[in-house]
C-alpha cells in the first residue's frame, strides 16, 4: 500500500512531496561532489528535463503501481538523504534492489543502516518479498559499510552493471532473503552504534 511512512525514533521514512522541492534541491546541491562519483547516468549522455514536481509524480505513479517504494530520509524533520526501493517483482524471483545516498553532514552516525533496515523489513513484511539486493561500486567505501554492518551477504562482481558517470562500472552485489533475518533487519540494525542526535 502506497503512501508508507517508516519510523524508528526521529528517523522517518516518507514519500517525497512536491512541496519539498527547496529542502530536497538543497540538500542535493550541498551534496553533489560527495555523491556524484555514484550518480547513475544515461548512456549517451541523454538526460531527463523532468521538473521536480515531475520528479515526484513519476515516484509515487510507480510507487503506486507497486514497482518501487520511494522514501526520503528525514531526521527529526529535516531530510538528510533517499533510500529507494525499486525492481520489485512478485512470483517465483519476488525480490527488489535498494539504492540509498545520505547528506555528507550525517554520514558515519549509523543513520543509513537504520534507514535500510527499515525499507528491507518494509519489502519483507508488507509486501511479500523473499530476497532484497543492494548493488555497490567496489570503491564506495561508506556504502560497503552499510551492507557489512548489516550482515549482507556478498555475491561477487557485476561486469559492467551500471553506467555511473557515463561509463559502465562493476558493481558487488549483496542480497539477503527473509530467511536470513526472521526477526527483521531492523532487529540487527538497532544493535549496531548509531548517533540520532
Amino acid at each position: 500500500m502506497w503512501p508508507t511512512r517508516l519510523a524508528e525514533g526521529p528517523l522517518a521514512l516518507r514519500p517525497l512531496r512536491r512541496r519539498d522541492g527547496a529542502e530536497w534541491s538543497a540538500v542535493r546541491a550541498r551534496n553533489a561532489v560527495w555523491l556524484a562519483p555514484w550518480e547513475a547516468t544515461v548512456p549517451g549522455g541523454a538526460r531527463s528535463v523532468l521538473t521536480f514536481g515531475g520528479y515526484v509524480r513519476e515516484l509515487n505513479r510507480q510507487a503506486r503501481s507497486g514497482a518501487s517504494r520511494p522514501w526520503v530520509i528525514e531526521l527529526y524533520g529535516r531530510i538528510v538523504g533517499q533510500v529507494t526501493v525499486t525492481a520489485i517483482t512478485h512470483g517465483s524471483l519476488s525480490s527488489a534492489a535498494i539504492g540509498y545516498w545520505i547528506s555528507r553532514d550525517v554520514a558515519g552516525r549509523g543513520l543509513m543502516p537504520l534507514a535500510v533496515a527499515m525499507a528491507v523489513d518494509d519489502c519483507f513484511s508488507s509486501i511479500g518479498l523473499h530476497r532484497i539486493e543492494i548493488n555497490i561500486r567496489p570503491e564506495n567505501g561508506p556504502s560497503l559499510r552499510v551492507v557489512e554492518k548489516l550482515g549482507l551477504r556478498d555475491e561477487g562482481v557485476r561486469k559492467a552493471y551500471l553506467n555511473i558517470q557515463g561509463a559502465w562500472a562493476d558493481h558487488r552485489t549483496f542480497a539477503l532473503t527473509t530467511e536470513e533475518v526472521p526477526r527483521g533487519l531492523l532487529e540487527r540494525a538497532r544493535a549496531l552504534p548509531h548517533d540520532l542526535g
